[in-house]
């Protein structure tokens, strides 16, 4: 992908809260002014500035003609998107909203400190980054519309790599795909009883007015995510979005003043607190903790899976067969055990499923096990943290290992085919904005125009 793609794509993540600008500009840093004008959008001195802190050694060129250049580019694109009618919910963008501003709290320290950073309040940075995704977003939805008729068929695949040289073939790097089994120990039952108390005794305490529930929240609740904001959910939701169990309680909820009762779901167990309700869709904090594990009930769960891998071994069943019946795990059960790869294609923007990850794709328990074995090894059973972030004992069969290679018709066809059609897209938006720029008023200051553009048309 030459400059165009690879610079847009960049600042579709600047400006879409991927890699929002810590350093924040205000008036006082520097002096503003518009120094472009796209159709009736101004481009803003602090606009680049703020890219360029951001960027630095990683733009490629002048910075003072690459960014505004792009900047104007993403104008055209949130234009047509304005045409086209593109909308984007809030609902679809406040989980990433929520996961930037939980990365820059804890890349600035803390709330207060990232408050001085961007000289706004918390509120106001959240509707400031859920701005600069619904552009980012808006952007990705207009180039997915102008391509969409692209399609590639075999035989173009084929005509388009015939004659390319052996080492300019695309380098797919080690890919495996993996099976795995996997059973939670037993918690003992005093052991739930002891955290169920403890949740009760939470309840007792904001009850009697000795504090609240989101202080309780921030020093107790075992979901991190949460737990910095009063335990409280980044969002509005739907019943769909919860946990079921957890669901049936919050949904029944209606005074704010009222903790909801113990209840357990997939990740521990849970009291809860309406903060509001809108049409379909509340908003609550909650507290979560988790049962410890023994020891005892870890080694008696291990013992089980070896000797489950040893009759596998021996092929007394299929680590399909044990899989579907004995594994704990509901996404791989359904999958007789084969881990599914969730990606987002670069081509088409969409996410896709695939069995095949490299190692670093992978859990990190399961790809320091996965890095020592052979095709169709099975495994001993170790610990590792699965998707609900419970510890559980697992083991995995390597079904399949492709090692590093280039990129053949014959084995990596869909490969060859995104970048076939990467490029056949990209020629189009190229295209599109060649053809923009012509029906499209644009004013450039005096001291910005003296650049080489990628496309000479914004001078007219």
């Amino acid at each position: 992908m030459k400059l165009f793609g690879r610079f847009l794509y960049a600042f579709a993540f600047l400006f879409g809260g991927t890699q929002m600008h810590l350093f924040a500009q205000s008036p006082n840093n520097v002096v503003d002014e518009v120094i472009w004008v796209v159709g009736d959008e101004a481009i803003l001195r602090s606009d680049v500035e703020a890219a360029r802190l951001d960027f630095g050694a990683n733009i490629q060129g002048n910075p003072y003609c690459v960014i505004p250049e792009q900047l104007a580019i993403q104008k055209l694109f949130l234009h047509q998107g304005q045409l086209d009618s593109v909308e984007v919910s809030t609902s679809e963008l406040m989980p990433n909203v929520e996961a930037r501003l939980n990365e820059l709290i804890m890349r600035a320290g803390s709330k207060e400190k990232l408050e001085e950073y961007y000289h706004k309040t918390m509120t106001q940075i959240r509707e400031m980054m859920l701005e600069s995704m619904r552009e980012q977003s808006t952007v990705q939805k207009v180039r997915a519309n102008l391509t969409a008729d692209i399609k590639v068929t075999p035989a173009e695949v084929r005509r388009y790599f015939k004659d390319v040289p052996q080492d300019s073939l695309p380098w797919i790097p080690d890919q495996v795909e993996v099976q795995i089994i996997t059973q939670q120990p037993r918690i003992p039952q005093e052991e739930i009883e002891r955290v169920k108390e403890e949740l009760r005794g939470y309840t007792e305490r904001i009850n009697s007015g000795e504090t609240s529930f989101s202080t309780l929240a921030t020093l107790y609740s075992e979901d991190p995510g949460s737990a910095r904001f009063g335990g409280e959910l980044p969002d509005y939701v739907g019943r769909t979005e919860l946990d079921p169990a957890f669901a049936n309680v919050a949904f029944s909820l209606n005074d704010p003043k009222t903790i909801s009762k113990v209840v357990e779901s997939e990740y521990g167990f849970h009291i809860i607190q309406l903060v509001d309700k809108r049409g379909d869709k509340i908003k609550v904090r909650h507290i979560l903790r988790k049962p410890r594990l023994n020891q005892i009930d870890i080694d008696s769960t291990m013992m089980r899976m070896d000797s489950i891998a040893e009759d596998l071994r021996k092929e007394k069943y299929t680590f399909e067969e044990a899989a579907t019946y004995l594994s704990d795990d509901k996404d791989t059960r359904k999958n007789r055990g084969l881990m599914m790869n969730l990606k987002l294609d670069q081509t088409t923007g969409s996410e896709v499923r695939t069995s095949r990850f490299q190692l670093q794709e992978l859990p990190a328990e399961v790809a320091k096990v996965v890095s020592t074995m052979n095709t169709g090894e099975i495994s001993k059973p170790f610990m590792m943290v699965n998707a609900k972030d419970k510890e559980v004992c697992a083991i995995v069969k390597l079904k399949l290992h492709i090692k590093a290679h280039r990129a053949s018709i014959s084995e990596d066809f869909q490969v060859l085919k995104n970048v076939v059609t990467a490029k056949l897209q990209d020629e189009k938006i190229k295209q599109w904005i060649k053809d923009k720029q012509k029906s499209t008023y644009v004013r450039i200051n005096e001291g910005w125009r003296d650049c080489d553009f990628e496309y000479p048309g914004w001078v007219k």
